[in-house]
């Protein structure tokens, strides 16, 4: 069962710029040489919102912004100098599947509001802005520092398939067969793990969320509902009714309304919240798949791997995965 592949992938910074040209090769970290066997495929375009984006040669100095892009570079052999930490892992900024990938840890940078001046201070070569907000004024401020890789055209908001930011950073680091492979090696793991278990197929689910501002479900084009689909669920139908919110991939959902989560499986992201702050809640607690044991309530490693979606902690999601959902929905 393949990836879903979705069509939803669907001035003031003179001072900055300047920044690129300074500092010595002592004051900012040693990036590997990622050119190995890369050089027929530059220069390489890689499609983006912001048009075309041609990297003429071989990055050597890469600076990974977007969710999940360092790891991503990672995953391709390529070891970014800067890199924003979106799950706020602490120290390399990637959680347990990428551990021991860097030689040397990246400079942190930022998300929502990365420092310009510290990623000028890198002197990349290459920026990766893939899974990322779209905006454009973000982007102006990155490629007036270095060569840019912004979201695809429909990939605002950080809607982007795994697909699609695979391919495209593995085009920008020369390393498209090497994305390709792992990308098939997610498609390989689904397909294995859905066809072990067949009584998943047509089972219905939702990917709920919970944070301190309250409930709330991922919609059909979302990878959180995707990683379901891929196993053989399909996305319950009362939530599919529901209308989307202003994000493009969910929905918030009242205390009132929170039965219409129920369905043949219930898995819930903690966002912000200790899980038992869930568990605890009585309104959780009335819902019918909860009360029969067939919901599950994500600790944060799991959690943050299957939200992330990224070409290393898609495996290691679906490997913590499995055990849960065999838990809640035996043979």
């Amino acid at each position: 069962m393949p990836l879903n592949r979705r069509t939803v992938l669907l001035a003031g910074l003179g001072g900055v710029a300047a920044l690129s040209a300074c500092g010595s090769e002592d004051e900012a970290p040693a990036a590997q040489d990622p050119t190995s066997g890369a050089g027929e495929a530059f220069p390489a375009t890689v499609g983006t919102k912001f048009g075309d984006v041609v990297v003429e040669s071989a990055p050597t100095r890469v600076v990974a912004l977007g969710w999940g892009d360092a790891e991503t570079a990672l995953a391709l052999g390529v070891q970014p100098v800067g890199a924003s930490d979106w799950l706020a892992f602490g120290g390399e900024g990637v959680g347990p599947w990428a551990e021991g990938l860097y030689d040397q840890a990246p400079e942190i940078v930022g998300t929502l509001e990365p420092s310009y001046e510290a990623i000028a201070a890198l002197r990349p070569d290459l920026i990766l802005d893939v899974k990322s907000s779209g905006d454009q004024e973000r982007y102006d401020k990155l490629s007036q520092i270095a060569t840019t890789v912004g979201v695809p055209e429909g990939g605002d908001s950080y809607l982007i398939t795994t697909q699609a930011q695979v391919t495209m950073i593995a085009t920008a680091l020369g390393r498209l067969p090497e994305g390709q492979a792992l990308l098939d090696g997610i498609d390989q793991a689904f397909a294995a793990a859905a066809e072990a278990h067949p009584q998943w197929a047509g089972k219905t689910a939702t990917a709920a969320s919970r944070t301190s501002r309250g409930w709330g479900a991922y919609v059909e084009g979302s990878e959180r509902v995707g990683f379901l689909e891929n196993l053989g669920f399909v996305q319950n139908p009362a939530v599919a009714a529901l209308p989307v919110g202003e994000t493009g991939f969910s929905i918030d959902i009242s205390a009132e309304e929170l039965p219409v989560v129920d369905g043949d499986l219930v898995v819930v992201f903690p966002i912000g919240v200790d899980a038992a702050d869930i568990t605890s809640d009585p309104v959780w607690q009335a819902v019918p798949a909860v009360a029969d044991g067939r919901a599950i309530v994500l600790e944060r490693d799991v959690s943050s791997a299957y939200s992330l979606a990224g070409a290393l902690s898609t495996k290691y999601a679906l490997e913590k995965m499995v055990p849960l959902l065999e838990q809640a929905l035996p043979a």
